[in-house]
């Protein structure tokens, strides 16, 4: 197109508006990234503290995102794995729970454990087949309750969403009450029993820096704020103002709503993430330990699957709560892990990250893909316009840029 190409503005750098702006930029489409802040990712950013890779709240990437698969280089991103399973923590000790076809070895762990009965791993069983076989479309397309209803559909009892569901899936959906779409619920659970998880080498906050290289030199400009949108462009908080055929706002959905009347922002939910050093790995195994009591969300050995997290060879834990607390909460958290792990005396609490918008709320009747095209040159994209997770961030940028391409090259 030459000299004559039509310019889009991004405002926001998180993986959403990232996966947007190389969208556009493949078509030929000028792109200017705006971020706010020093670097790339958002919420997804990693950060060095004495020789820790510290994830801003505890992420993990899953290889069962579709979108994901075509946007990224994920061999590059040297994954580690964690175990496809958990260990459950309640009175009894810890209880292993794994998915048998990918662990054989443990094939009977479930029934075993203890939770549950043998009715209910049945009833897990055949929801889990159906979401891995059926195709994405029917899950979109089923009836639609809370995630509770839904797991009581399919006959399995209170005990065991009580001592297993609801203690693992607080910690995905960042909920207690199970009350999120049962249609989201099915594709977050087709992704864990079809994907992997784990975690890129050098930190999540590798996957937006995988996208931002891929940009064209001079496109992405950091420390660049954006007070408002204009009938032209973008206004700076500068004072200076860019011009641009299409603007896309990526940010995250509160500040979306300031920057455009039209968008409605969700209720959020809300996480902290603890993370301590220990001088060595008190577990031994990369495997996710859930609290049967709901004291904590989740607790990890992040350095059992990847070591690069610590650059000295000590173990570094991340534990997670729902809510936002501060380091005066570290005490009492303390006390339960050291119920879960032994002896914590020899621990450091690094650091704190309390995330107040985590995640967009996906409560029934719930919108899969809400309009990311507001007007002719206007358009939104983020999490919030899809699901609340890696792949709706992703698939939101790539509809923003379609939408944005369609107006800009009829």
């Amino acid at each position: 197109m030459g000299a004559a190409r039509p310019t889009a503005i991004i405002v926001g750098a998180g993986i959403a508006g990232l996966a947007c702006a190389l969208r556009l930029h493949q078509a030929g489409v000028h792109v200017r990234v705006l971020e706010s802040a020093d670097g790339v990712g958002g919420r997804m950013r990693t950060d060095l503290v004495d020789g820790y890779r510290l994830d801003r709240g505890f992420q993990v990437f899953n290889t069962g995102y579709p979108e994901a698969g075509r946007v990224l280089d994920i061999k590059a991103l040297r994954l580690r794995s964690f175990s496809s399973g958990m260990l459950i923590f309640g009175a009894g000790g810890l209880h292993r729970v794994m998915l048998p076809w990918k662990h054989p070895r443990h094939a009977l762990s479930g029934p075993l454990s203890g939770v549950g009965s043998l009715k209910d791993w049945a009833a897990l069983g055949a929801m889990t087949f159906r979401d891995m076989a059926a195709p994405a479309a029917l899950l979109r397309g089923g009836r639609e309750r809370s995630t509770r209803s839904e797991l009581r559909h399919w006959g399995i009892s209170e005990a065991m969403i009580d001592q297993l569901l609801r203690p693992f899936l607080s910690g995905v959906l960042l909920e207690r009450k199970l009350e999120t779409s049962s249609t989201f619920f099915h594709l977050v659970w087709r992704s864990f029993a079809r994907g992997t998880i784990g975690l890129p080498a050098l930190g999540m906050g590798q996957i937006p820096i995988q996208l931002a290289t891929r940009l064209p030199s001079g496109a992405l400009h950091l420390g660049r704020p954006v007070e408002a949108i204009t009938d032209d462009g973008v206004l700076l908080r500068d004072g200076h103002e860019m011009a641009a055929a299409a603007v896309i706002v990526a940010t995250d959905p509160r500040s979306a709503a300031d920057l455009l009347p039209e968008v409605r922002a969700p209720a959020m939910r809300s996480v902290t993430t603890f993370y301590h050093a220990a001088p060595r790995s008190p577990l031994g195994e990369a495997t996710q330990i859930i609290d049967a009591e709901g004291h904590l969300a989740d607790t990890l050995v992040l350095t059992d699957a990847a070591p690069e997290y610590a650059a000295d060879g000590r173990a570094l834990i991340s534990t997670s709560v729902l809510g936002v607390v501060g380091d005066d909460h570290e005490p009492q958290l303390r006390a339960r892990l050291e119920e879960i792990y032994g002896d914590t005396r020899g621990w450091r609490h690094l650091a704190t990250y309390a995330i107040r918008d985590a995640l967009p709320a996906m409560l029934p009747p719930l919108s899969l893909r809400r309009p990311v095209r507001l007007a002719s040159g206007r358009y939104v994209c983020g999490d919030h316009r899809d699901t609340g997770s890696i792949q709706g961030a992703l698939v939101s940028g790539r509809r923003a840029a379609q939408a944005a391409l369609t107006d800009l090259c009829p």
